[in-house]
């Protein structure tokens, strides 16, 4: 497996060896040593799935209550993922990555705790798999808005097309948001 930083320090791009034959392909998705050797905790609290089709967009999300670090993945279909940088004190504060995840480079993305994400899904449907460093706290969830202009996040989609859900069309403008020291 190699890692990979991108242009967010600590935000980091695994990339399994991809195993194929006649009958499909073999890859390892986590492996301790490796993430530990990273600086990810290899303590995981609960794993999450969710399902989504095409022109879906989910997020820009982040808990000010029990930050969440997350890993994630795709199991099948293809998304745009995104991490964005909500620590006030970092020199990147307000800057995002995107990289693209899929079932076929079978890539993953560390998304430390201090910042925002989300994902679009680019093919007729996706499975997104990730887990979380810590639990979900209704009471420090927080949504900035997905296709805020400050951010200028290229979701590789038609965003006048976008499915976005209602709380997640209310998020907040990212100079208003409450962020990370």
């Amino acid at each position: 497996m190699t890692v990979t930083e991108t242009a967010l320090p600590g935000v980091l791009l695994f990339t399994p060896r991809v195993f194929s034959d006649a009958r499909g392909a073999f890859c390892e998705t986590y492996n301790e040593r490796v993430m530990q050797e990273a600086g990810l905790p290899t303590r995981w609290v609960q794993d999450n799935f969710s399902v989504s089709k095409q022109g879906v967009v989910r997020g820009l999300h982040y808990q000010v209550v029990q930050p969440q670090g997350k890993l994630v993945r795709v199991a099948f279909g293809r998304v745009i993922d995104v991490a964005v940088d909500l620590r006030r004190s970092s020199p990147h504060f307000g800057k995002h990555v995107a990289v693209e995840l899929s079932d076929e480079n079978a890539a993953m993305l560390w998304i430390p705790a201090g910042f925002g994400h989300g994902f679009a899904v680019l093919s007729e449907r996706a499975g997104f798999a990730y887990k979380v460093t810590d639990y979900y706290a209704p009471q420090g969830e927080r949504t900035i808005l997905w296709n805020d202009p400050d951010l200028a996040i290229d979701w590789q989609i038609d965003t006048a097309q976008a499915v976005v859900s209602d709380k997640d069309q209310q998020g907040q403008r990212f100079a208003s948001a409450e962020v990370f020291a």
